[in-house]
Formats: C-alpha cells, structure tokens, sequence
C-alpha cells in the first residue's frame, strides 16, 4: 500500500501537481452529464489509508500519465499489479492480525509514513508556497533550494520548479485552480473558459486531443488555462470549426473574446498613463474650438489629449464623479471647476465638508460658495433664476451624499430634468455607494449617463456613468487621480486627472 501510495504522489509530480478538479475534468463527465469521478474522490485516492476501487484508480492513473505523456496503458498495468499486491498485503495483515513489529505497544505511528496528516499538511505548505512565489522566480529558487535540503522532498522540488501549481487540493486544502486573477477583464476570461470548457468536455478532449483538432499546441492551450490569458482570436476561431458549433455558439464565444480583449486593451492604456500632470499642461491640450460649457475631466488616449463633457449637450445636464474616499474626488471635480472658471462660466460652489473647492471661492466667476451642511430652496433658486443659454450657471458640487435631503431637493431634481433649457447644469462628486437611491435628488445623475469614475468598488459602479463596459473595473487596483471617463458616447477611456 505504501508503495501505490509514493508512486501514486510521483506521477502526480511527473503530471506537474494538477489539482484535484483538474483531473477531474480530464476524466470528463458520463452521458448523462455527471462526472465520472468526482474531485472528492480523487483526494481519497491519495489522502485514505483504503485502498482505492481498482476501476477509479485506473481511471486517475490513465489522466495523469496522459498530461504527463506517459505510456496510459503501460503505466496502468504497472499501477494494477501494485493495487493486487497491496490486496494481497492487506489480505494478509487482515488474517494474520498482526501488529507493525516496528511499532511498538503504545508507540505513534511514524510520522513520516506517506499518509500521515503532518506529513500531508507540510506538502500542501510547500505546493502552496511555490504557487504563491511563481511570479518570483529569485525567491522561488531561493525557497525551492531550501526543500531540497531534505532529502525526501527533492524531487517535489525539482517538479515545482518546472510546473506551476494548483494550489495543494490533494492534502485537504481548498483549490483555486483556474481562478482568475483581479483584472479589468475577469469576467469575460472566465466566460471564455467556461464557454471553452463546456463544448471541450462535451467532446472530451485532452489538451493533446485540442493540439491534434485545432493545430494549436497543447503547451498554449495549458498555458491560457493556467496563465489567466486570453487565447489567441485565431485559436478560437479553429476550435470553433474543429468543435463543428452552431452560429450562435460560434458568435458568443467570439463575442466574449472581443470583450475580454477590449478589457485589456483599456487596462494597457490605464498602465500607459502619465502618474502626473499639471492643469496647464493638460488645458493645452484641449481640442482646438471647445463649446462655452466643455469641461477639462482628465488627459488621455493615443496621441494623449484633454478629455471631458459639454455639459450643454447630453441627456441631462449633468456630470458625476463617482469613487470612494482617497481616490481622489474632490481634485478630479476642482479641475473641473477651474477649467469652466477658465472660459468664464459662472459658479455656485458647494462643499459641506472640507475641500479644495473651497480655495476657488475668491475667483470673479464664482457667485457664492456655500459650506453648510443643508441648502435652502430659495437660496438656490435666486441663484439659477440668473442662468440663461447665454449666461449659463453651473453647480459644482462636493461631497453631494451630504445634501441628498437637503431643503433644495425639489430645485436639484428639477434642474437635472429640465436644467439644459434654463441654462443651468450640475456637476457632482459623491461616494458611489451612496448616489443611486432611487427616493433621492441624487438618482437622477444617472440619467446624463455621463461621468467620471475612480476606483470603482462595486460592478453596478458602472451604471452611475452609463457604462455598461465598467462591470470589470470592480475591485482592479488604481492610483489615485486615475479613472475612467464615460461621455455618453459608449466608450469608455483611462484618463489622468489634472492637478
């Protein structure tokens, strides 16, 4: 038993450690959809002291020395004569009831029997470590010389130091194999791998079958799997035909790829952005005629230039700021204000917290800057019963979560509805977990489907700018003074704001 066990462990390193699902899935499902071998299964294969059923041994067998590209059938006789030889064994323990004569009464076991739970747990800390170091390939080495220092664990290590990974499913340890990692396009890779999935096991074919189908190596499609990466168009389009899909099958999977790449072209370009850039550098690059009412909401594209809303034109006249506290708000929505102050516009400032706004209220465009933590309805209708198309009135406004009960909601949510023929128009910056309440003023910024967004938090952050295309943004690290502008024109574009 202890000899299929070790072997067992040995060709699960010459497969390159897959997981315990991933064999699973080389197995692949019965007609009926059910998986022939389940992954619990496959872990008491290698973690119960019982002797596997022979018929499920040969079949896990078989499914790693097909990824090690290994003779199946000559490994699975090999691993048959070790199953009756341990039936044999056991047979004969069982009927001579004889005890371990290197045991002695009332002695543990040895710890370092192969299926000893301390021996188990430091193999799973050891898989998991070089998972986790991957990326690093100094430290992994560094980590993976120290292992081999026992003797015992050698060629574990010399097996990590080829094959990435799963994380350690075989010693009691929740796998993530094929998780993908936070990414601007996490969503769509994971829906190209399941759409891939689905039709590659209804087919049952190994990763060497998918090389022999499609004519792409079997070391890409692993490495795409593996890797978190988007295949290539050209790959998928052979899949396609070689899977013989339906049209709309073949439209989706295509369809999913275009969106995935999309994600990660708008990623690449974030990456490509300035760290920094002063507002006068960034307000030369404005388009060389911009209306009375554009605003300057952030530098970016290829060639770089100035971008932002005409804040006469639109569904609404609106404009919002979106992100949480630290990313960078209060100075994306100050740009804003200096860049209207630029062409003259008049302001009514607002900020009921502390803000850099604040330091524009001197300016000779500025009407008022109001810092209480309510405004009144007749304060903010003296003020835009000034605006007119030719005199127009913008309201910046910080912190607007802070108002959204305030005395002048009426006026706010009539504005935001019938603001551009008055010649009147808003820009507000809140905390995005906070602005689409539907019983509040707040809930119509939507409805300019217009925006800058920061550090989204959330994937319904994208519908407070009307992108649909921000879903993926949810949780995907970014600097403060970066983030995504949305003009209602669909696209969605990495933008450094102006300091």
């Amino acid at each position: 038993m202890e000899r299929l066990n070790g072997d067992l462990h040995d060709l699960r390193l010459d497969a390159g450690l897959p997981s315990a699902r991933g064999i699973r899935d080389r197995i692949g499902k019965d007609a009926q959809g059910f998986w022939i071998v389940n992954h619990q299964a496959v872990l008491d294969a290698f973690q119960k002291a019982d002797l596997p059923l022979l018929g499920r041994l040969d079949l896990i067998v078989r499914a790693l020395a097909e990824i090690a590209r290994h003779d199946d059938d000559a490994v699975a006789d090999r691993f048959k004569e070790l199953w009756k030889l341990a039936v044999s064994e056991t047979v004969a323990q069982a009927h001579a009831n004889l005890r371990d004569d290197d045991t002695e009464p009332g002695e543990e076991a040895d710890d370092n029997t192969p299926g000893d739970a301390t021996l188990e747990s430091l193999k799973a800390l050891i898989i998991n470590a070089a998972q986790s170091l991957w990326d690093d390939k100094d430290a992994l080495r560094v980590f993976l010389g120290v292992v081999r220092r026992s003797e015992g664990f050698a060629r574990m290590a010399d097996a990590l130091e080829e094959h990435r990974p799963a994380n350690a499913t075989f010693y009691g340890v929740q796998s993530h194999e094929f998780e993908v990692a936070r990414s601007p396009a996490r969503r769509e890779l994971v829906a190209v791998r399941h759409c891939l999935e689905e039709h590659r096991l209804k087919r049952r074919w190994s990763f060497t079958e998918l090389e022999q189908q499609t004519r792409v190596s079997a070391d890409r499609w692993i490495r795409w799997y593996t890797h978190s990466e988007l295949p290539d168009r050209d790959a998928l389009v052979a899949f396609s035909n070689a899977a013989h899909l339906q049209l709309e099958d073949h439209t989706l999977l295509l369809g999913l790829w275009s969106a995935a790449h999309e994600a990660l072209e708008r990623q690449r370009r974030f990456n490509s952005l300035p760290s920094d850039i002063g507002f006068d550098e960034a307000w030369a690059m404005r388009p060389p005629a911009v209306p009375p009412l554009w605003a300057l909401a952030g530098v970016g594209g290829d060639p770089l230039s100035a971008h932002g809303p005409d804040l006469a034109t639109g569904s609404a006249p609106a404009f919002t700021i979106a992100g949480p506290a630290g990313s960078g708000r209060s100075t994306a929505l100050t740009t804003i204000a200096r860049s209207l102050l630029t062409s003259d516009t008049r302001l009514l400032l607002v900020a009921p917290r502390p803000s850099p706004l604040r330091e524009l209220a001197e300016q000779p465009s500025v009407l008022a800057c109001l810092v209480q933590n309510d405004i009144e309805r007749q304060t903010l209708e003296e003020v835009l019963d000034t605006a007119t198309r030719d005199d127009p009135v913008v309201v910046v406004m910080d912190d607007a979560e802070v108002l959204a009960d305030c005395g002048a909601s009426p006026v706010l949510r009539q504005l935001l509805q019938h603001g551009s023929s008055e010649g009147a128009a808003l820009v507000a910056a809140a905390n995005e977990r906070e602005i689409d309440h539907p019983m509040k003023w707040l809930s119509e910024l939507t409805n300019a489907r217009r925006g800058l967004l920061l550090a989204p938090q959330t994937y319904a952050s994208g519908k407070l700018i009307g992108s649909a295309s921000a879903t993926s943004l949810a949780g995907v690290s970014s600097s403060p003074g970066r983030g995504w502008l949305h003009l209602g024109d669909g696209r969605l574009t990495a933008v450094t704001v102006p300091r």
